[in-house]
């Protein structure tokens, strides 16, 4: 088997590992980011990440929690079999010679790249999940609003996640051969990686939610800069981080476990 098909196929289990796990954070983190600014005197919606839980359950039971799952889940292995293929072939491109270590400044490289690459996967599959129904909005170009702030997010996001994960796996390893860490190493090395994605780049996937679920025909937002204007005068600092908590809580169980899967699954295929 191919180093691309080895990718494809690892980056699918990790993905589908990841998924499962983080759904339901993702699912509280949308409802968070999306909900209407309460008029002066009123009260939001949700007043937090336990009580959106609370509301989703009693309103619609556990599954709520998993509402919207089947766009990620029939797209989840193209998107993490292309992010892992991507930033393979990037690894490949940027050797001196095949087998060489890269920096730790290539790999932020390389996950840039398969950022790039993945955008154009999760501005739709996103858009879906926020929205929950996709109607008539400009055909295929409607399925790809918000995609500037989805690539301003994947870009530097995939970048820090990737630079971090294998600084942390030499860190752990006392070297660049990490061939020998075990799975507690890699699970916190992947989970710290996650970590980083979202605190890197969370304002972004705040106006990338706003921008999905506006209005198509009466906009309320002109555009990604627009939003992020808004939402900084309208509720200040904290509005850029509404969700902030439950997507860091998904984060790093969900992508220790995908990043465990990718290793487990591409070391069994040799």
């Amino acid at each position: 088997m191919g180093d691309v098909a080895k990718d494809l196929t690892a980056g699918t289990v990790g993905g589908a590992a990841q998924l499962i796990v983080g759904h339901p954070f993702d699912t509280i983190k949308v409802k968070l980011q999306s909900q209407p600014t309460p008029l002066p005197g009123q009260f939001p919606r949700y007043s937090g990440a336990i009580d959106a839980v609370k509301q989703t359950v009693a309103a619609e039971g556990p599954r709520g929690l998993y509402k919207g799952m089947g766009a990620p889940l029939a797209t989840v292995a193209a998107f993490n079999a292309a992010l892992f293929t991507v930033r393979g072939q990037m690894e490949a491109l940027l050797m001196s010679h095949p087998g060489a270590t890269l920096t730790i400044n290539q790999q932020v490289v390389c996950g840039a790249g398969a950022g790039v690459a993945v955008s154009f996967l999760a501005c739709p599959t996103e858009l879906i999940k926020c929205r929950q129904v996709l109607r008539s909005e400009g055909g295929v170009k409607g399925l790809f609003k918000g995609l500037v702030p989805t690539m301003a997010r994947e870009v530097p996001g995939n970048a820090a996640m990737f630079g971090v994960y294998e600084a942390l796996k030499r860190l752990l390893a006392g070297g660049t051969d990490t061939s020998g860490l075990g799975r507690g190493s890699l699970m916190l090395s992947g989970g710290l990686a996650g970590a980083a994605f979202w605190l890197a780049v969370y304002p972004t996937d705040v106006v990338k939610s706003v921008i999905q679920v506006d209005d198509y025909k009466n906009p309320k937002f002109s555009g990604s800069i627009d939003a992020f204007r808004r939402i900084s005068a309208s509720e200040g600092i904290k509005g850029l981080y509404k969700g902030f908590g439950p997507a860091m809580a998904r984060s790093v169980p969900a992508n220790a476990a995908c990043f465990l899967a990718y290793e487990m699954t591409r070391s069994a295929l040799g």
